[in-house]
């Protein structure tokens, strides 16, 4: 089957779990019935072993790609001399708590819409990350799949064959006619149903129906609507309905560098990716997934002080458990050969200080434009504030997770400085119960503390961590948390070191492994939150023209359907886990204040 770039894919979920659905027409990422759950069809981390679904025109074609517009609802055109068909494929969103969630049926609608089109199709699951054998038997219309721990059942309205391990069929389709394939979970309490052709447009027509009944709460009117509300539909596909807990990525393993080790499993929900994302979702007006978000903390978040970490972890799973250890799946050869492929995460354990600042933060605006918080979720507030009162001067992982040791990160010192500062606002709007004294005494010393130890006088900047003379692209927040005015000298010409020493044609990498060694082997490409961050800053410092070049051009990057992967190779391509919250909850942002520096 070979490998398709990443950034050839679109995405469908029904808010529990997502696949990737190539150009070619095969899905070959597809976890059940979760996000985090082991993979079902994995061929995007080993095209041999890992399982894949392929639907496509048997015959040479062309391929188009795209969402039914303001809809999570991806279609396949297959073009060919001899017609012009094309596959639907969704994910039918179903009723909390119903048993509809649990079957997470995946619909495949196949239409022939000119001419005459011969097809092919192969089912080929691979449980447990192609670890776990299957059996397959063959009725009437359907092809139950069954493994030790998992199963599935295929329906379709052709017919079916089988080898014993995989299914397969072979069908041709007039002008107007149609096929449609379903693959439901089988298990204790799901009554296994076929899907025909009514039914499967009726699944259509109300998928459709409910993705733009969601986006159309959304108050974004501005000049990059359509990116916009693609990032917007794309972070919430990404959210676990369950919980409301946010994953980083649908992915992992997929490689920051062809044939590198930097590849990591992003299906967890990240304290400060899910707290971005409640702001860039605040900012739109959707105040129901900020409320589900602050609704897993309080479930799911404990907030107690004996942890050596602090009382939050930086991150956890989408159910809330904790614990996620990291292995690597050696028998799979990862994306074109790019291994290990890991699951589980041991970053979890580091100490990040800065997601404080980023889910106080949270907490402040969703003070603001949503609702205001409880007495209850104000007193566990309080105790993160408290706690980094006393903790800010750690040593600590810093943002990027790195592996070669902990220091004294600015970013993550500002972003403690956020926290209080925010926690202080929202004591004195609300008239709240609050140690302001040392809270103040805190802030202040943060700030000092930035101020001396975090500024490079030789580079004219601030740095990466005290007292070093390294650039990192994570202080552009500064000007966006409101730490530093956007047209103080000593940002400004920060503004210009970075552009000097991180940006690539207006493309920003996050800091440069040679100078700052992190742990790792390999380089890595140009990181997308940190071009957007790049965007909210320029537009902040008056230099709004530029800003607008920026934008416009990484918006060039996105692939064909509007998704971005974590980071943009040296040739252009995605690379990193796909699609990435981050980088769409930071393209919000940096649309909605560019527009407001537009006028």
């Amino acid at each position: 089957m070979g490998y398709l770039p990443i950034g050839e894919h679109g995405l469908i979920g029904d808010l529990r779990t997502v696949a990737l659905v190539g150009t070619d027409g095969t899905i070959d990422w597809y976890c059940c019935p979760r996000f985090d759950a082991p993979s079902v069809f994995g061929s995007i981390l080993d095209d041999e072993q890992g399982g894949a679904w392929e639907l496509a025109a048997d015959l040479p074609v062309r391929t188009k790609q795209f969402y039914v517009p303001d809809t999570n609802v991806l279609v396949t055109r297959f073009f060919a001399d001899e017609g012009v068909a094309e596959v639907q494929d969704f994910m039918p969103i179903a009723e909390e708590d119903s048993l509809e969630a649990d079957r997470h049926r995946l619909i495949r609608r196949v239409l022939c819409v000119r001419g005459e089109l011969p097809f092919r199709v192969l089912v080929a699951p691979r449980f447990c990350y192609g670890a776990q054998p299957h059996t397959v038997h063959v009725g009437d219309g359907h092809a139950t799949f069954t493994s030790a721990d998992f199963a599935l059942t295929l329906t379709s309205t052709v017919p079916l064959e089988s080898d014993g391990r995989d299914v397969r069929s072979f069908f041709t389709l007039g002008e107007g006619e149609q096929a449609v394939f379903a693959l439901d979970r089988a298990a204790e309490g799901i009554v296994p149903r076929s899907c025909a052709l009514a039914e499967a447009e009726q699944a259509y027509g109300d998928t459709v129906r409910y993705w733009r009944r969601w986006l159309s709460a959304s108050r974004y009117r501005g000049r990059w609507r359509e990116m916009v509300h693609r990032s917007a539909l794309t972070l919430k596909l990404l959210t676990y309905a369950p919980t409301g807990g946010i994953v980083a990525a649908p992915t992992t393993s997929l490689p920051e560098q062809i044939g590198g080790g930097r590849n990591w499993d992003y299906r967890y929900v990240w304290v400060r990716d899910a707290a971005f994302c409640v702001y860039a979702l605040l900012r739109l007006g959707f105040t129901e997934e900020a409320e589900a978000f602050m609704s897993f903390l309080s479930e799911h978040v404990t907030l107690g002080r004996s942890q050596p970490s602090g009382p939050l972890q930086i991150m956890y799973g989408i159910d809330g458990r904790t614990e996620f250890p990291e292995q690597e799946l050696t028998h799979l050869e990862g994306y074109r050969g790019s291994a290990p492929v890991r699951v589980g995460n041991a970053a979890a354990g580091q100490l990040q200080l800065d997601i404080y600042g980023a889910l106080i933060d949270s907490i402040y605006l969703y003070n603001k434009w949503g609702k205001p918080i409880s007495s209850e979720r104000w007193d566990e507030l309080c105790v993160l504030v408290e706690w980094v009162c006393d903790n800010w001067d750690q040593p600590d992982e810093g943002i990027w997770e790195t592996r070669g040791g902990r220091k004294k990160f600015v970013y993550s010192r500002l972003m403690c400085w956020v926290a209080v500062e925010r926690a202080m606002r929202v004591a004195i709007q609300r008239g709240l119960p609050a140690d302001l004294a040392h809270w103040r005494e805190a802030r202040d010393a943060i700030y000092r503390e930035i101020m001396r130890h975090g500024w490079s006088p030789r580079l004219q900047a601030f740095i990466q961590h005290f007292d070093d003379d390294v650039l990192d692209a994570s202080v552009l927040m500064m000007p966006l948390a409101k730490f530093v005015s956007p047209t103080d000298p000593k940002w400004l010409t920060t503004l210009d070191a970075l552009a000097e020493g991180l940006v690539s044609d207006t493309l920003v990498y996050r800091y440069d492994p040679k100078l700052s060694p992190d742990g790792m082997q390999g380089e890595e490409g140009t990181f997308s939150i940190c071009t957007f961050w790049y965007v909210e800053a320029l537009a902040r410092a008056g230099r709004v023209e530029e800003a607008r070049r920026v934008f416009d051009n990484i918006l060039s990057y996105a692939n064909h359907v509007g998704l971005y992967a974590e980071e943009i190779g040296r040739s252009g391509e995605q690379i990193g886990n796909f699609p990435q919250a981050f980088t769409h909850l930071a393209l919000i942002s940096a649309a909605f204040n560019l527009d407001h520096a537009l006028g």
